[in-house]
């Protein structure tokens, strides 16, 4: 058989590519300044023993300690001539004799204990300056004693000289009494059950948003989605004036129902009847059975009534946020225990309040756009080839110039610019010119892949606040709410939703297709398609994603406490800076104990629902 004749440059080519792996390597090695002298020195060893014993020993259990403490009087070093007269210690007690009593420093002295506790320990110091009480000390032996409570040690003296005299003290301490928790036990279980809800709420809530997000950031919903031109241009200006007549109008009703809701009882008969004026007033607005088209002025009253129930509906969630406020105050200071009841409704109320606003700008900006976009849709499909034309070319340019002076306006709050003609009148220029231009080069009948413009914005914000750590979003809103677990929580809360929001439309568009054509086959809509076809495919991944989401948040928790996010994490930082490994290492079993018992719940509840 003949043999292959061996390829020279493919062997150069393998040579190289193990020299640029070496290279890149080597190059690695000294960007990361990769040494180990540092370990192999004899101070870095005994530090890093020491840290190693503490964290295996975490202070969660303690006795009630039984100690004995004496200070023995020596001369270092032995003065010239006689020595001075030392009180001998008394009897009776614990006592320590020490020979000689003086010695020169870097000298052993022998040390002897009568009468301490029995089958003890502790340590042996020498205590430098003329007061026996001093903290500070030097040097240090270990002692037992035996069962009559003796010991004998030696001890060398430390480099300190001084004409006075100096100590030796020695403490003994004996563990009495049944166990108990420490204090460091105590305070890990109350900042652990911080960071567990911590991490839940913002699970929780990062989940009810990310779900709806994830739709719009899935391709396989959004590329099917186009619009003509004028209905794009017009749904974007619906939701930018929505947005903003919406959001005005919620601040106004806000202020006007500031008064009337202080009674309670003005709101809670507020929050009681309004429901039923609102089902009578839809039910004539909106009725279930048409016999005969009404005439005009009978859709103009439905149309007016419909928004008055819009305005209204404003109002009593306004009522519903000052009626929760007023029943938590007072239920603050009758439940006893369950107090925190009281305040979870206040603050409930004080949340609903904050957000009636935003919510009423996207309902707002929704129902606007939609309308003006149907108008857009009606219009490009039944008008003149010449007048969609002209209609695409003067409402782009309205969009673009609107867009963009927008935009500017932002800019400028920003930068603090200040010159309107750059940051407004510019702008809109350029976005007039672009919208008509972007008029004159489409079709006036064709339709845009708006949905895959909706899934690049999408990914695009996904991807660039996952970009941010979870802790710098902390640092954020540490300085908006101050230090606690809230920031932590919305911090977290944040992270949650792009992450699994890109976790979620990712698994949408994985799944099988023909349940969807089976679905649209039927005539059913983008909800209906949705709600059908997708959804039951994606509840089992869902869940798992959302367990693990929880298990990171307990983790990261730890990480954003260190920057005051609260939790587990803010203990932890404060036990490192102060060098108490043996709390740090309490903090750490306990957060190792809730990541196993969280990922034993998950395995269960994947297995049980997926």
């Amino acid at each position: 058989m003949e043999r292959k004749k061996a390829n020279i440059w493919r062997s150069l080519g393998l040579g190289l590519l193990v020299f640029l792996v070496v290279v890149v390597y080597a190059y690695g090695t000294e960007v990361t300044q990769v040494d180990l002298s540092e370990l192999r020195e004899e101070r870095r060893q005994e530090s890093l023993v020491r840290v190693i014993r503490a964290l295996v020993r975490p202070d969660i259990i303690a006795y009630d300690q039984e100690e004995a403490r004496v200070n023995a009087p020596i001369l270092v070093p032995c003065p010239e001539g006689n020595l001075p007269e030392i009180e001998p210690a008394p009897e009776g007690g614990p006592r320590l004799v020490i020979s000689p009593g003086c010695a020169a420093p870097g000298e052993s002295v022998h040390v002897e204990g009568f009468g301490f506790l029995a089958n003890a320990e502790g340590p042996l110091r020498f205590v430098p300056g003329s007061d026996p009480n001093n903290n500070v000390s030097l040097g240090r032996d270990f002692i037992n004693t035996d069962s009559s409570g003796h010991f004998e040690a030696d001890l060398v003296l430390p480099e300190r000289e001084s004409d006075e005299v100096q100590y030796i003290r020695a403490v003994v301490e004996k563990s009495v009494g049944l166990p108990h928790f420490t204090k460091t036990a105590y305070d890990t279980w109350d900042k652990i059950i911080e960071t567990v809800f911590l991490a839940l709420l913002a699970t929780t809530i990062g989940t009810a948003l990310a779900v709806p997000l994830s739709f719009i950031a899935a391709r396989n919903l959004m590329k099917t989605m186009r619009s003509p031109l004028a209905a794009v241009s017009l749904t974007a200006l619906g939701w930018l004036a929505g947005i903003a007549l919406a959001y005005q109008l919620s601040n106004w009703l806000g202020t006007v129902s500031e008064q009337a809701v202080a009674s309670l009882l003005i709101s809670g008969l507020s929050v009681v009847l309004f429901p039923v004026l609102a089902a009578l007033v839809f039910r004539w607005a909106v009725p279930a059975e048409v016999v005969e088209l009404p005439s005009r002025e009978v859709r103009i009253a439905r149309m007016v009534a419909l928004l008055g129930l819009v305005v209204l509906t404003i109002y009593w969630l306004y009522a519903l946020a000052g009626l929760m406020g007023l029943l938590g105050t007072q239920l603050v200071g009758v439940l006893g225990i369950f107090a925190f009841m009281g305040s979870f409704l206040f603050h409930g109320g004080d949340i609903l309040r904050t957000l009636i606003p935003f919510i009423a700008a996207f309902i707002g900006g929704a129902a606007t756009g939609s309308l003006l976009g149907r108008l857009g849709q009606v219009a490009a499909e039944r008008l003149s080839v010449g007048v969609v034309r002209i209609m695409n070319i003067a409402i782009a340019a309205l969009t673009g110039a609107t867009f963009l002076a927008v935009f500017g306006w932002i800019v400028g709050w920003l930068y603090e610019i200040g010159n309107a003609s750059l940051t407004l009148w510019g702008p809109a220029a350029v976005g007039a010119a672009l919208g008509a231009f972007a008029a004159v080069r489409t079709k006036p009948k064709d339709t845009l892949p708006i949905g895959m413009v909706i899934y690049y914005i999408a990914r695009t914000v996904f991807n660039t606040l996952r970009s941010v750590e979870a802790l710098v979003m902390a640092i954020v809103f540490v300085i908006a709410v101050g230090i606690g677990p809230f920031a932590g929580m919305l911090a977290l809360g944040l992270h949650t939703i792009v992450s699994l929001g890109k976790l979620y439309s990712e698994q949408v568009e994985s799944i099988a297709t023909g349940p969807m054509e089976a679905i649209q086959a039927t005539g059913a809509n983008r909800l209906q398609t949705i709600v059908y076809a997708v959804i039951p495919q994606i509840i089992p991944p869902y869940i798992s994603y959302t367990l693990y989401r929880w298990d990171i948040n307990v983790r990261m928790s730890t990480i954003i406490g260190f920057v005051g996010g609260g939790g587990i994490g803010f203990l932890l930082q404060q036990n490192i800076n102060l060098l108490n490994y043996r709390g740090a290492s309490t903090q750490m079993v306990a957060i190792a104990v809730v990541v196993a018992t969280l990922d034993y719940v998950s395995s269960v509840v994947r297995e049980r629902y997926t």
